[in-house]
């Protein structure tokens, strides 16, 4: 069974249709990206399955319960890393499990203890401002993971960050990925970055935006050092191209 499902989605704003009877899935472990130019109703897709947004038609599914315009289910982690400028890494990244319900102390202990899983481990006392972009991002993919440990969704979550760190960090949450048996809905412009990353790529074309089109990148992740030189990679992203 997918551990997230989108059926036949719909949504008009002001009468303008801005996404057209989408269909999409994401299966347990996957890294699914959606590609599209700006304007393809990208974003308005992922309110919808965040819940933020109640389609006009079809249905959202999380493992097999609709939950569809319901919020508080499913991951959203959007460009920008909006850390609480005024309050601790640590605190920041405990805020979902405070949000919840959760005793301060323990909410601080049980984030903390994941602190050396994402890379963060000697950062719990600094503040936003201390950090490097790179770490900035860990820490809002830590407090992203903490609001649900199931489904995540990312929206462009490393345009900000340069070409090195972009780099590296796409390597660590593969890794983490992994490590945490973490799915992820991942939302990008670059088709570079969804190549390297995806199992599977849904293209977003359009206007209203609609999916024709499904591309399997058949190499296991991650890939090695040199794919983006390879072949198979040109291959991708020259049907990539004329897809868009």
């Amino acid at each position: 069974m997918d551990k997230l499902e989108v059926k036949n989605v719909s949504v008009s704003f002001d009468g303008a249709t801005i996404i057209d009877n989408i269909s999409i899935s994401l299966r347990e472990g996957e890294l699914v990206s959606l590609l599209g130019v700006s304007g393809s109703g990208k974003t308005t897709l992922f309110n919808v399955i965040s819940g933020l947004l109640k389609p006009d038609r079809g249905n959202v599914y999380l493992n097999g319960e609709d939950i569809t315009g319901t919020s508080g289910h499913i991951s959203y982690m959007l460009q920008k890393d909006l850390l609480l400028p005024y309050r601790t890494i640590q605190d920041n990244v405990a805020l979902p499990l405070l949000l919840r319900g959760v005793p301060k102390q323990e909410a601080r202990a049980e984030a903390t203890a994941l602190f050396e899983e994402f890379g963060l481990e000697g950062t719990e006392k600094s503040y936003p401002a201390q950090l490097s972009g790179g770490m900035r991002q860990r820490a809002a993919l830590l407090r992203t993971y903490l609001f649900s440990q199931d489904v995540a969704l990312l929206d462009e979550p490393f345009s900000a960050l340069d070409t090195i760190t972009k780099s590296q960090i796409h390597k660590w949450y593969l890794e983490v990925m992994e490590r945490i048996h973490l799915s992820t809905l991942f939302v990008t412009h670059d088709i570079d970055e969804a190549i390297l990353l995806s199992d599977r790529i849904y293209i977003l074309t359009g206007s209203p935006g609609r999916i024709e089109n499904e591309i399997v990148i058949k190499e296991p992740r991650p890939r090695p050092e040199d794919f983006e030189l390879s072949d198979e990679f040109l291959t991708y992203k020259r049907q990539i191209l004329k897809l868009l």
